[in-house]
């Protein structure tokens, strides 16, 4: 187990972009909605293939991305499934089909490789049902992580008993268990190592950057610096400690590791669920 000081230490600094420089890409160019970022260069690379939150377009991720880039990890986020309806289903066939094209298409300029066995997949809010199903779908997936996840669907939820890989569950102060957010649940049902950390004062719709047209109007999307300054930090060091191989990082996916502010979740910290906002209620839950 590392440090705390040292712990404390790589967060600040991962909190911070990397050293390289961003490049970005079309996923069109295979056929698939989306977009690619990949750093300037490297080789054996980690990929994540990105889910995006209901009613988000993939566009307010972009700086996560560049972040994530900036890292070493290349990201691919289908900007698929974007209507009120979304199949969680779909969008995780476009997950898969997402890490297949930057792990087999060329990227750049042939100073990028990504290496075909390290490959995560991420999702926040509603996307987090589609990583879910994309793990569960993909043996060659070694790492997962559901940022401020949703409930969708009851073969989600059922996908992550069975998942055996890490996975790293975010959570608002607060909002662990709620109507419009399982992440304490699936901490307590998922099959492999998992642990749900708290972001104090995040908010979950505040990962998506700017102002989110649809949902802004119903005062559930306003961007939150802090949280994504957060969120980035821990999801770089999970990736590269997990699917990135780097020693380094390796106990940003181990139990307990005290990681600054974002505390490990436990059922007795469980607070009084809140009640459904105007967009719970829109969305049936």
């Amino acid at each position: 187990m590392i440090a705390v000081a040292k712990a404390k230490k790589l967060v600040t600094q991962l909190a911070r972009r990397g050293p390289h420089r961003v490049l970005k890409g079309d996923l069109g160019v295979a056929g698939l909605r989306g977009v690619i970022y990949t750093p300037d260069a490297g080789v054996n690379l980690p990929a994540v293939a990105f889910a995006h939150d209901w009613l988000t377009p993939v566009k307010r991720y972009s700086r996560t991305f560049e972040h994530l880039a900036s890292w070493g990890i290349v990201v691919a986020a289908p900007a698929t499934e974007r209507g009120p309806l979304p199949s969680d289903g779909r969008l995780a066939v476009d997950l898969n089909t997402a890490l297949d094209v930057v792990t087999e298409v060329r990227l750049g300029v042939g100073e990028i490789t990504v290496n075909r066995s390290r490959r995560a997949v991420v999702g926040h809010g509603h996307g987090a049902g589609a990583a879910l199903l994309a793990a569960a779908g993909d043996p060659r997936v070694g790492a997962l992580a559901a940022l401020f996840p949703s409930p969708t669907s009851p073969f989600a939820a059922e996908a992550a008993t069975h998942l055996t890989i890490p996975a790293l569950l975010l959570a608002a102060a607060g909002d662990e268990t709620s109507l419009r957010s399982n992440a304490a649940d699936l901490a307590e049902s998922y099959g492999g190592p998992a642990e749900l950390r708290v972001v104090p004062g995040g908010s979950a719709a505040g990962l998506a950057e700017g102002r989110l047209n649809v949902r802004a109007a119903l005062h559930v999307a306003k961007a939150h610096r802090p949280t994504q300054k957060a969120v980035r930090a821990v999801l770089t060091g999970f990736v590269l400690g997990t699917v990135g191989a780097d020693s380094t990082y390796a106990d940003f996916a181990a139990p307990e590791t005290d990681l600054g502010d974002l505390l490990v979740w436990h059922r007795d910290d469980e607070a009084e669920p809140k009640k459904p906002s105007a967009l719970d209620l829109i969305r049936g839950r």
